[in-house]
């Protein structure tokens, strides 16, 4: 296992030295697993364009994180701004002078850190290296894969609680809650639930919005096995739905068969993008439809290439090794959102690891 790791920053310092970065700060959570392979609270690692990488960690950590990750460079803070301290002394005991930090969303992606940063190091030019982390991150070797697999069946089982649990009168929450013990008790360490049963695309449940007949209810889910996820969304109809409803099921059963026909190794992403757009339009349905089929999963439910947010994803060109989630985008009608997504490998075939 440690050799994965080594490997994988070995190849990460060869893009820093392509762009000619002295060396990178990693503060996102994901991309400190994928190097790490361990999660941390407030990760930090150091990674040089050539030499070891160095993981800060907070006072008394060091033995467990030892434990956890392949990392022999291990430095100790007991005041945060130690650890600001630590970072600085790195460049410049190293005389860097552009480093690496990645640009993103996440959960410790502190802009309180860069912002901190920047003034305690105002002649080092800071570089965004998301797009090298991701440019590794987006083709999956053999273990992420399987990985991958182990949270695609723990996300099946969710699923099949999710059918069972919605019944008109029970609330988005208590829905939530089964399901996410489900996924929990199959080993699912940060499983991420939505449920809606009100027309929205990525909901956080509520206790007071509850099932209604007549109505559509969306469950997304995310399991993840080792930290790597797997993507599943259903729709249910609740009692009968409207004509409007069964129309927009078809469409969306529709342009989930298209899309899985049409995503192979070197096709671009807006070419099945468009044959979406056609079917929801020959159907009526184009007033509904929000553009993004289809989105990468792996470390995160929703990572690189990222067609439903970074417009310029839609030009790239789909490439053996990703895994992808299909059809992301729901058909946002009144009833409901609906929506019919799985998690595929895509190989010379696509495999569905979420098949329900």
């Amino acid at each position: 296992m440690e050799n994965i790791f080594k490997k994988r920053v070995e190849r990460f310092q060869e893009l820093l030295k392509r762009e000619e970065i002295d060396g990178a700060v990693i503060r996102t959570l994901s991309t400190f697993v994928y190097f790490t392979g361990t999660k941390w609270l407030r990760p930090s690692l150091l990674i040089p364009a050539e030499g070891q990488p160095i993981a800060i960690v907070a006072k008394g950590e060091a033995e467990l994180f030892r434990e956890k990750s392949w990392i022999e460079n291990i430095v100790e803070f007991q005041k945060t701004e130690e650890l600001m301290a630590n970072v600085t002394v790195w460049i410049k005991k190293n005389g860097f002078s552009r480093i690496g930090m990645e640009f993103s969303v996440e959960r410790d992606s502190y802009v309180l850190f860069f912002e901190l940063f920047k003034k305690l190091n105002p002649e080092v030019e800071i570089m965004d290296v998301r797009g090298l982390s991701m440019e590794l991150r987006m083709i999956k070797d053999d273990w992420e894969l399987e990985n991958i697999r182990k949270a695609g069946k723990i996300a099946v089982k969710g699923m099949k609680v999710a059918e069972e649990e919605i019944k008109p009168g029970k609330s988005e929450l208590q829905i939530a809650a089964e399901i996410t013990r489900e996924l929990m008790l199959n080993g699912s360490e940060e499983p991420k639930v939505y449920v809606a049963a009100t027309p929205r695309a990525h909901a956080e449940p509520f206790r007071d919005v509850k099932v209604e007949e007549g109505r559509i209810v969306s469950v997304v889910i995310g399991a993840d096995w080792n930290h790597y996820y797997a993507n599943i969304t259903r729709s249910f109809p609740v009692g009968e739905i409207s004509e409007r409803g069964r129309k927009a099921i078809d469409a969306m059963e529709n342009a989930y068969r298209a899309s899985i026909e049409l995503t192979k190794p070197g096709i671009k992403f807006i070419k099945v993008e468009k044959e979406i757009e056609r079917i929801y339009h020959e159907m009526g349905l184009e007033k509904y439809y929000i553009v993004g089929y289809t989105h990468g999963v792996g470390l995160l439910i929703e990572e690189d290439p990222i067609t439903t947010i970074v417009v310029p994803h839609r030009a790239m060109i789909a490439k053996e090794g990703m895994v992808l989630a299909m059809v992301h985008a729901p058909l946002m009608i009144p009833e409901g959102a609906v929506k019919k997504e799985d998690t595929f490998i895509m190989g010379k075939k696509l495999e569905n690891v979420t098949k329900y």
